[in-house]
């Protein structure tokens, strides 16, 4: 007898940090938000860099991550760049910043400010 296959277990696009949880629900609380979203843009040395805006309503394609009781709208055009992706915030005496670990990152330029990933490379 065959045994039937369950369905795929598809990686989660985005994780946050509890730090980052934290932040964006004081965020949107805020703003009276449901939603961020976060999107990737072409710009800087290395060719893409995160955006994030606030959203009151889910687009048509948009990716929903929930996580820590937080709502994240990924961009369509953003997913592919994203995936597996871990969100932090720092809060030190120099910076107070979002932060994304993204093991698709090939590559950033010296200030930080932007990446690479396979899928962008030479397009910048």
């Amino acid at each position: 007898m065959a045994e039937k296959a369950g369905p795929a277990v598809r990686k989660q696009a985005l994780t946050l940090t509890d730090a980052a949880a934290s932040k964006v629900h004081h965020l949107l609380g805020l703003r009276q938000r449901s939603y961020l979203r976060l999107g990737v843009k072409a710009r800087g040395c290395n060719g893409l860099s995160y955006t994030l805006n606030y959203a009151d309503e889910k687009g048509k394609f948009d990716e929903l991550v929930e996580d820590k009781g937080v709502k994240i709208l990924i961009e369509p055009k953003a997913l592919m760049h994203v995936i597996g992706t871990k969100m932090d915030f720092i809060d030190d005496p120099l910076r107070s910043e979002f932060v994304f670990m993204n093991p698709n990152s090939k590559g950033e330029c010296g200030c930080g400010e932007s990446f690479m990933t396979t899928t962008n490379k030479g397009s910048a």
